[in-house]
């Protein structure tokens, strides 16, 4: 399993991104994927997922700033993040049952 995660960069508080991630080595299109985050010192967390129907789920601190989804022809998923706060400051790592991909830096300036 192969999950590519694109997207991060460096921007200014109450500005977006949107991550993406190419996952391949097997079929996804009944597994639940998503998101988590990490900062140096800290536990990796889940911020958001979305089931294969299409169902999603937030950590508390993104809800209404955040939005998950997936192209399950293109096996992608997708992070639309606004109005991002120094506090979402993280590497980013696509997620899926089967593993971690590697990470995005999103780095957000106050």
């Amino acid at each position: 399993v192969q999950l590519q995660a694109s997207g991060g960069g460096l921007v200014q508080a109450g500005e977006s991104l949107r991550l993406s991630c190419a996952a391949s080595g097997r079929t996804f299109t009944n597994t639940v994927m998503g998101w988590g985050r990490q900062v140096p010192g800290k536990e990796r967390e889940l911020v958001a997922t979305i089931t294969a129907s299409g169902s999603s789920h937030y950590l508390d601190s993104v809800k209404g700033r955040f939005t998950i989804s997936r192209d399950n022809d293109k096996n992608m998923v997708y992070l639309e993040m606004n109005h991002l706060e120094p506090a979402d400051t993280a590497i980013y790592y696509c997620y899926t049952p089967f593993g971690w991909g590697q990470g995005t830096q999103v780095t957000v300036s106050s």
